[in-house]
């Protein structure tokens, strides 16, 4: 039940609104006699009126004094009696002095209001948590379009009481024990604070075994330390603190808690919980002798503290119960009190905040200097890296003094004949309150900064100032600056050496101003919480965060995408080879990725998780009272690992276990001498052969266990991996074992061809609704033969998604957080309901949302800055039919729909639902691949046909060869149809457009080769910029691979190619953010005729041209040999030489596209030199080479233009994501440059 505040009407000086009328522009309350704090007016007969403000009012508000502090749970709102006016949205400020006043932001961080659209119904908002204030400030944004401003108000809430302490910097509260030393394995602390230094020690206890907690402010954030019996804690310099909250130095009240039980802790800070564990193997808090609070007084020496004292106020504070405070106020033996008042009488310090990026500025008459020069002293807070602080127009025109923070350092610049400038500071844009003090008298000027040491640049002539001081900004007239405006808050200003009261810049009495909010600083840590997933950097400016997710295996405005496959199946769906591959298992998901080998070589694919035990081991002199034990450490967590073992088909691991005079069972009772332990260390005695109830081996059963070579496979799922292995029977003379564990292996994927088909469009599935307030992804595949239908959907009272084919070529994603509808469609030109297999992807963050469909451009929609974040469904979620009525049914299969990372089983749902049925009819829907190398499968009405246009092979599956002859004079051109910069940039005026994928990490080239020449040229890139890319075999039998970006060439690494069989040469290289190559204009096979940009030794090899076979050649979608065979005529492709098309390719073993992200990667397959007449270089009778260029990484950030500036990140690693226009993801309609 909420009680009301507003039982009698609060009186006329409770009301306080910023309308400036009067002789003296006096604040003064307005309409006063009509002003009832009440929302029951309308019903009431003698009610009339509401507060309205002149029209003149520059910044309207209402304000109310409550009387005293009140705990405010929810405010409603009315519009004006009997009239056109009211506020249909607003702002919600609170002040415990009426001066310093914060604003109150629901828990997505949305600040505004839902207000009326009459004036008569009243709107109630219950605040998410509740505000302890006397001074509420209602700051209307919108109103009525036919009247005015019109309101009415109430607030609800309930009195509040507390005991406060004001600690003055050289304080303290000290409680002492009634023992020497308090021991505690459970700790409840409590406190609520607030504070205008950003340093300052909250409370300190330590013993004498090294046991300590500290509670301290640092640079505006609360640090915990905590040691319990930790001696490398006591012996480091540093001790590692938890740390939560921001900005906590903003003189508003801050709660804490401290919750420990043993080793667990929680610190909360407001709403802001961080759990975690102390080092160490103590339980107990030994503390000795007392409690501080406020400091950490040196003992012996009375009013002397180790570390800065806290300066501010504290209320209610307890320790395990025990109010400290009221002890104190009552001079209890316990408590002894240093120098403190129990009262909060914080000096209220007025600052203003600069909101506007182009147009805010404070305007400030010069105070007269009687000796010549001026000073100007302020403190400043921001995020922004650049911003102009301040300027003045001097005597002499046209010079000018401007400081401005550039870089995230401050400049001060004299634009005058020379220019003078001086630099100083270093990240001035930590959002910390920074002191700045400009000093131009006595023929020098001083620029100092915090407590940094002064620069003095001296001056020829004294500088005087002409006019008025600007802040933050100025004005289009008065001045012409090339700075950005500064967006921040601003105190303490000081001209001359005299103070600045903003209140009488507020009233009109004193300067001008643009964009300012007064008696605040309405900065807001958008990093707090963390919005970047997955372990993702935040950083910020005044309006929002960018997350860098350099590192962390994923991408996106939030770190949300996963850059890899799920597993090793999904690889070889993309047409990727055998070798390491890191998995996400869990895509989006928390886990994160884990490093395995696909084994593709065989007909199925193997995932195979290796351990740190990989030799055979031999075991003597082991027995039940001393056994043999050996751990099993995999290479992957062991969450990674489970979720590996479900989503495949099968899982095995061998065991190969040779024994003598050794048993694993006891003949006389059947105990076990030798057992395992799965995956959840339980004790497995079974071997290979037998289930797992029975303790026995395969030889048991077939009746011939004696001393032998056992081989066994351990299949059974849900006990695999093996964690341990324990060997009890080697202690008899002669006995031994020698064992060996195999790596787990398993191969299929369940998730992928997990599909239902809907045969009724009354039809649907039904799942748990989505769990996804601030980020999730959706993505799916589908086909049908309808021109419409809803894929799914999940809705609330108010919030909702909905994915769907609103037409036969339109797929739309729509949605609502509660900041209206958003909807982003993408088009496609052939038809999607063609019977063929379409992919889709949704993506929605707290940034963005996105669309993809197929391999057409990715389409964005920008999120409000401050809009709401959370999205709340409630219903179930719907696949297969929405809920609306007029909304169709699809008809049709979908497979694989997975929800962040999440596979829904379609398959076992539609066993249970009416009109869906399990699976997917057709010969293109089945987990065996029927087209390779890149093929697409398209389902006909009697069979199937494999279209190989976005693949190098040819023939009905995609398995032939394309191989080309090439003689010295022999050249193949490949023209793009305009400038290889698939990423395009988004237009600002626009609330969605499309670029191409963004998910790509990399480009994918791969081709194979023999010759006996060398040198030669394989293959160069050109770009429109004369930059280059050449791969070229070198004189020694290598394979250099050349990069030349504005001028500069880059030798980056050699692929040998000398007698190396059956081998894989895995190489990994960093290359640095300023080796860009952008735009690519071209793609060269053999002789290389315009060479001008080309380094030296590029350029001879390019002369010598290319003597060989040239075979399936891939470049992203491009088949550029392909294209010369097929398309002879067409302006893309220019050919000069002889070409003859020839088997010659089939003389090497058929090659793996290797993808992989910065690596190079050599396949050599087994050659015969007597079979042969060529010679590979060093005599090696075939050489397939495949090389994903470690250079084409690099290209993501050059084709792929990103909305930030990309920091200097490094592209490393040999895993891979594969793009979403690979096959897998695609199997879809040929690109406009796909040959």
């Amino acid at each position: 039940m909420i009680a009301s505040i507003s039982d009698n009407l609060l009186p006329e000086i409770s009301f306080e609104n910023g309308s400036l009328i009067g002789e003296h522009n006096l604040l003064i309350p307005v309409n006063t006699e009509y002003l009832w704090l009440t929302a029951r007016a309308s019903t009431n007969d003698t009610a009339a009126g509401g507060w309205s403000p002149e029209i003149s009012d520059r910044q309207p508000w209402l304000q109310v004094d409550l009387g005293e502090r009140m705990e405010v749970t929810a405010v409603a709102t009315q519009g004006r009696f009997n009239s056109q006016d009211w506020v249909s949205s607003y702002l919600l400020f609170y002040s415990d002095t009426g001066r310093a006043w914060k604003q109150h932001r629901q828990e997505d961080g949305g600040g505004r209001f839902v207000g009326n659209v009459n004036s008569e119904a009243v709107v109630h908002n219950k605040l998410s948590h509740s505000v302890r204030t006397r001074f509420l400030r209602f700051v209307p944004l919108d109103w009525s379009r036919s009247g005015w401003l019109g309101l009415r108000v109430e607030v609800y809430g309930c009195s509040f009481k507390s005991d406060v302490v004001s600690f003055d910097g050289g304080s303290s509260l000290l409680y002492r024990f009634n023992q020497k030393s308090m021991s505690t394995v459970k700790d409840v602390i409590s406190l609520r604070f607030k504070s205008r230094q950003a340093e300052g020690v909250l409370l300190h206890g330590e013993g004498q075994r090294g046991d300590y907690i500290t509670l301290e402010l640092h640079e505006g954030k609360l640090d915990l330390h905590l040691n319990l019996d930790d001696s490398r804690l006591r012996l480091s310099s540093s001790p590692v603190a938890v740390t939560v909250g921001s900005l906590l130095d903003d003189q508003h009240w801050h709660s804490v808690l401290i919750e420990r039980f043993n080793r667990q802790v929680n610190l909360t800070v407001d709403s802001h919980t961080q759990h975690f564990q102390t080092k160490g193997e103590g339980l107990s808090l030994d503390v000795d002798y007392e409690l501080s609070f406020g400091g950490i007084p040196l003992p012996g020496k009375p009013g002397t503290f180790l570390r800065k004292n806290f300066q501010g106020c504290m209320e209610n504070l307890y320790y395990n119960g025990i109010n400290i405070i009221d002890l104190a106020k009552r001079r209890k033996p316990q408590i002894h009190s240093g120098n403190v008042t129990f009262s909060c009488s914080q000096p209220q310090l007025g600052a203003c905040t600069f909101l506007s990026s182009s147009s805010s500025f404070l305007l400030l008459p010069g105070a007269a200097n009687t000796t010549g020069g001026f000073s100007v002293q302020f403190q400043f807070r921001t995020w922004n890296q650049d911003g102009l602080l301040f300027s003045v127009q001097l005597n002499s025109e046209p010079q000018r003094l401007e400081l401005q923070i550039t870089k995230s350092r401050l400049l001060l610049t004299l634009n005058m004949k020379p220019n003078v400038k001086c630099s100083l500071g270093d990240r001035v844009n930590d959002g910390l309150w920074h002191s700045v003090s400009v000093d131009t008298r006595q023929l020098q000027i001083t620029l100092t900064v915090d407590n940094e040491p002064a620069s003095t640049t001296p001056l020829w002539e004294q500088l005087e100032s002409r006019g008025n001081f600007y802040f933050g900004g100025c004005s289009s007239t008065d001045c012409l600056t090339s700075a950005p405006v500064f967006q921040g808050c601003i105190q303490l200003i000081f001209i001359n050496s005299q103070p600045v009261d903003l209140n009488h810049v507020q009233q009109g009495i004193l300067g001008n101003y643009n964009e300012l909010q007064f008696d605040m600083c309405n900065i807001r840590d958008r990093c707090l919480p963390n919005l970047c997933e997955h372990g993702g950097h935040c950083s910020q400016n005044w309006s929002s965060f960018s997350c860098d997710c350099s590192g962390t295996g994923y991408s996106g405005a939030t770190c949300h995408s996963s850059l890899y496959e799920a597993s090793c199946e999904a690889y070889r769906l993309t047409g990727s080879s055998s070798g390491f591959y890191s998995i996400d298992p869990d895509g989006s998901g928390p886990m994160g990725s884990t490093l395995v080998y696909c084994n593709m070589t065989e007909e199925k694919v193997w995932t195979v998780l290796s351990h740190n035990n990989t030799a055979p081991v031999r075991v003597q002199g082991s027995s039940l009272h001393k056994p043999h034990i050996m751990k099993f450490n995999y290479s992957a967590s062991a969450e990674q690992i489970q979720a590996i073992i479900t989503r495949s088909e099968h899982c095995q691991q061998e065991v190969v276990y040779n024994c003598r005079k050794s048993r694993l069972f006891n003949t006389k009772d059947g105990s076990p001498l030798s057992w395992w332990l799965d995956q959840g260390e339980e004790k497995q005695s079974y071997w290979g052969g037998f289930l797992p109830a029975a303790q026995q081996c395969s030889c048991s059963l077939e009746g011939n266990c004696k001393d032998r070579d056992n081989f066994w496979i351990l299949s059974f799922k849900d006990h695999l991996p093996v964690s341990q292995i324990v060997i009890g029977d080697t202690s008899r003379t002669g006995s031994e074992v020698i064992y060996h564990i195999g790596p787990l292996r398993c191969y299929g994927d369940k998730s992928i061809w997990n599909a239902a088909s809907f045969h009724e469009e009354s039809s649907s599935l039904l799942f748990p609704s989505l769990q996804a307030e601030l980020s999730f992804d959706i993505s799916f595949y589908f086909k049908t033969s309808a021109p419409s239908g809803v894929f799914l959907e999940n809705l609330s009272i108010k919030d909702f998604i909905r994915v769907e084919l609103s037409s036969p070529s339109v797929v739309t994603f729509s949605f609502d957080v509660g900041n209206g509808p958003a909807v982003l469609s993408v088009k496609s030109h052939p038809p999607l309901n063609d019977r063929q297999w379409h992919y889709v992807r949704v993506e929605r963050n707290v940034k963005e949302a996105s669309l993809q469909v197929d391999q057409l451009p990715l389409r964005f929609l920008e999120a409000p800055a401050n809009g709401h974040r959370h999205l709340q469904l409630s219903s179930q979620l719907f696949v297969g039919r929405g809920t609306v009525s007029q909304q169709r049914g699809f008809l049709g299969c979908i497979r694989t729909l997975a929800i962040s990372g999440v596979t829904l089983d379609l398959e076992e749902k539609a066993k249970i639902t009416a009109g869906v049925s399990s699976g997917c009819p057709g010969y293109c829907s089945g987990s065996n691949s029927l087209c390779h190398n890149r093929g697409r499968c398209i389902e006909k009405s009697s069979g199937y046909i494999c279209d190989c246009s976005h693949s190098a092979y040819g023939g009905p599956t995609c398995k032939q060869e394309v191989s080309v002859s090439f003689d010295r004079e022999s050249s193949v051109t490949f023209t793009f149809l305009e400038p290889f910069s698939v990423m395009r940039n988004r237009s600002s005026q626009a609330p969605s457009v499309s670029r191409e994928s963004s998910s790509r990490a990399r480009e994918d080239m791969a081709f194979s080769f023999i010759t006996s020449q060398r040198p030669a040229m394989l293959l160069t890139v050109s770009t429109f910029s004369q930059q280059y890319m050449a791969v070229i075999l070198a004189r020694n039998g290598t394979s250099p691979v050349w990069l030349t970006v504005d001028h500069v060439t880059h030798f980056f690494f050699d692929l040998f190619l000398l007698n190396q069989i059956d081998q894989d040469i895995h190489r990994k290289y960093t290359l640095t953010s300023n080796t860009e190559l952008a735009l690519i204009g071209s793609l060269t096979l053999g002789k290389v005729i315009r060479m001008e940009e080309f380094s030296e030794d590029v350029m001879h090899a390019g002369l010598k041209g290319f003597i060989g076979c040239l075979s399936s050649v891939q470049f992203n979608h491009v088949a550029p040999l392909k294209a010369a065979l097929l398309n002879r005529g067409s302006s893309l492709v220019t050919i000069r030489g002889p070409l003859v098309q020839s088997n010659c390719g089939e003389l090497a073993t058929s090659p793996h596209t290797l993808q992989g992200n910065a690596q190079g990667k050599t396949h050599k397959q087994h050659g015969n030199n007597s079979q042969n007449g060529l010679a590979l270089v060093a005599g090696v009778a075939t050489a397939v080479v495949f090389i994903t260029v470690c250079v084409l990484a690099v290209m993501t950030r050059l084709l792929y233009q990103q909305r930030h500036v990309q920091k200097n990140n490094s592209i490393k690693q040999k895993e891979h994501k594969h793009s979403m226009d690979t096959d897998y993801r695609i199997e879809l309609q040929p690109h406009s440059q796909t040959v």
